[in-house]
């Protein structure tokens, strides 16, 4: 069986310059642990990199742009065996205020940061674990995913899709000591969470978030979701009829 993450020593997080990145890299950074950081801002990973050193951990950064395919798979074939692999990295779009269609632009960026390249981080770094029967890959979803919010079409259909993914993954994986886990958060403080248009009911800082995800990923949870009053509420709009739920989110403040 792989160990739990709290005896990881070899982590891998992408996205590590955003809200949630940073202050999972930072609540890992411990001696004895060498994390490879993933960013597309050279200087705040730089900044990220300084806190985690000096907590003691050994660190490693790349900065490049996961929509690069090429250089992300010679990145991490290069990194040899990793115990755990948070894959955090993703944007996010939104109509325009009067109810404007999402640049078909904004759209593609969503989809092949937030679901290919998460998909491509994830082919890449199996075949080491599944060569020695051990390894955790943690998907960074949202509770989004659990029914699309109108203001947010692209967004919450990249987040669905990695849910899905990720919950197919574990089932296969799993019998091989491989574990996987779907990350759910709910609205986290954080320049991407204040650009996005709607309110943003129980708003958490980023380290409470990295603490509820590291506790999640110790116990080994198949989804990793909260606060738990809005991953209630989400879960509902999800069984809910269609119909019913629209009506919610609308009547929330979500409407176009």
């Amino acid at each position: 069986m792989p160990a739990p993450d709290s005896e990881a020593r070899r982590i891998l997080i992408t996205g590590a310059t955003s809200a949630i990145g940073s202050a999972l890299a930072e609540a890992y950074a411990r001696p004895g642990v060498t994390l490879h950081l993933h960013g597309r801002d050279a200087s705040k990973l730089g900044a990220v990199a300084e806190q985690c050193l000096a907590r003691g951990a050994a660190v490693q950064t790349r900065n490049l742009d996961v929509r690069d395919s090429s250089a992300l798979h010679d990145w991490l074939t290069s990194l040899g065996p990793l115990d755990l692999v948070i894959v955090n990295a993703g944007v996010n779009s939104h109509i325009g205020p009067a109810g404007e269609a999402e640049a078909w632009a904004e759209v593609e960026a969503v989809l092949a940061i937030n679901l290919q390249a998460a998909m491509h981080v994830t082919h890449a770094v199996l075949p080491a674990m599944r060569a020695r029967g051990s390894g955790q890959i943690a998907l960074v979803s949202s509770l989004a995913a659990y029914f699309g919010l109108p203001v947010t079409p692209a967004y919450c259909a990249s987040k669905a899709g990695l849910k899905a993914y990720g919950e197919a993954l574990r089932g296969w994986l799993a019998p091989e000591g491989i574990r996987v886990n779907v990350i759910m958060p709910g609205y986290v403080k954080s320049p991407m969470c204040d650009a996005m248009p709607g309110p943003k009911p129980f708003l958490l800082s980023p380290e409470h978030a990295a603490q509820a995800i590291r506790r999640g990923l110790e116990r080994n949870r198949a989804r990793i979701s909260f606060p738990f009053p809005l991953n209630l509420g989400t879960w509902f709009l999800a069984v809910l009829p269609a119909f019913v739920s629209l009506r919610i989110v609308r009547w929330l403040g979500y409407g176009a």
